[in-house]
């Protein structure tokens, strides 16, 4: 039961994921060539190098089907990119819940790899917002990671929270909703971190 939910929660990241890339694709008018490109390394470009940094066997190379889907839902949103009333609206959502499942299952998987709690965080960010930075920089888009919107901090918090509550032996179910919640509310609310104001420097006093 607990690892049918594990490849349940992945193969939803990985589809959120992969809608969002394709998304991008078709904000920015690509052919399907492009839409493939854009949703295949958002779904599995932050599991991708998660894998890759822990030493482990790929994940959608052990199992070719997560590379199939990503492909497949590239193209439903080729033929359906128009029906959404806002597509970038759409595109953040499906973030969000992306962004929380990868959070919690990359820093899953890390922890039950052997990581160190502080390692498996950071997994659960670089699966998060990896395949997205990949996304939005091919797309031509700002990241939405640099953004005001809360986003590496939302998978800051699902990671942390999750591994905190694993020590503690709670449910997982718990960091997933507190995540998703968190991003959902910062999309809702406009929530961002303060950013950095430029300030005058102080006079340059010459030697003494």
């Amino acid at each position: 039961m607990f690892e049918t939910v594990t490849i349940a929660l992945d193969w939803l990241g990985v589809v959120a994921f992969a809608t969002t890339g394709a998304l991008v694709a078709s904000r920015k008018q690509m052919d399907i060539i492009g839409f493939t490109l854009l949703g295949v390394v958002t779904g599995i470009g932050g599991g991708t190098l998660r894998d890759v940094l822990l030493g482990a066997p790929v994940f959608w190379v052990t199992e070719p089907a997560y590379l199939i889907a990503c492909v497949l839902v590239s193209g439903i949103v080729f033929f359906t990119a128009h029906i959404p009333q806002s597509r970038y609206r759409f595109l953040l959502w499906m973030d969000a819940i992306g962004l929380a499942l990868f959070a919690v299952t990359g820093a899953e998987k890390a922890w039950y790899a052997g990581a160190d709690g502080i390692v498996a965080v950071a997994m659960g960010v670089i699966t998060a917002t990896f395949g997205g930075i990949i996304r939005d920089l091919l797309g031509g888009e700002s990241p939405v990671i640099l953004s005001r919107e809360i986003y590496a901090s939302a998978a800051l918090a699902a990671a942390v929270i999750f591994t905190s509550l694993l020590a503690l032996g709670a449910p997982r179910e718990l960091a997933l909703a507190i995540g998703l919640l968190v991003r959902a509310a910062a999309l809702h609310y406009g929530w961002s971190l303060p950013r950095y104001r430029q300030r005058p420097g102080r006079p340059h006093e010459g030697p003494r």
